[in-house]
């Protein structure tokens, strides 16, 4: 028979601390500010933003996964907000659209969006600038079709798709210029 000291379950040999399912104190870093809430560990990044640090730029659009209104970063890679944990991004950068202007300046793909009017209702417009900027850092925006590929997670109901692409490419010429 085996030592029963030898098989711990998976819970108690764990490294990461138990919490829940009550409020518990998380620590988050959102735009370079340090945030402290008490949160349900069931709470989504995105509702952590919107109903607990009134940072509403980030939309709430299916709640599933598969419009990329909620499109932010953590630690410079882009995420679903919906689907991702407000308690798993402790310790870890958060980046929402409210964070890409520089004071009154505009990011350049912010300007770009404006120039190209490469939104129509402007409900998807953050999710899609958080991707956009992405993915030209990610290096993906090569051509049209690598752009739509890389730009697929981000659904624009009004179909600017074409104005989208617009300034994405205009903002990597200037990248490409500089």
């Amino acid at each position: 028979m085996a030592d029963k000291g030898a098989h711990m379950s998976v819970a108690e040999s764990s490294t990461m601390e138990t919490r829940g399912p009550d409020s518990v104190e998380m620590a988050l870093v959102v735009n370079g500010v340090s945030h402290v809430l008490d949160l349900e560990p069931r709470v989504s990044l995105l509702d952590a933003l919107r109903e607990h640090m009134a940072l509403t730029g980030s939309k709430k659009g299916c709640d599933q996964g598969t419009c990329g209104a909620c499109t932010v970063w953590v630690d410079g890679i882009r995420v679903l907000a919906c689907l991702t944990l407000a308690v798993t991004c402790e310790g870890r950068e958060v980046t929402t659209i409210e964070g890409l202007a520089e004071g009154d300046e505009l990011h350049p793909m912010q300007r770009a969006f404006v120039e190209h009017d490469a939104f129509q209702c402007g409900y998807c417009t953050p999710g899609q600038i958080m991707s956009a900027v992405a993915l030209l850092n990610e290096g993906h925006a090569g051509n049209d079709r690598e752009i739509a590929e890389w730009m697929s997670g981000n659904i624009c109901r009004c179909a600017a798709y074409p104005h989208i692409r617009s300034a994405i490419r205009e903002v990597r010429g200037r990248k490409a210029g500089q």
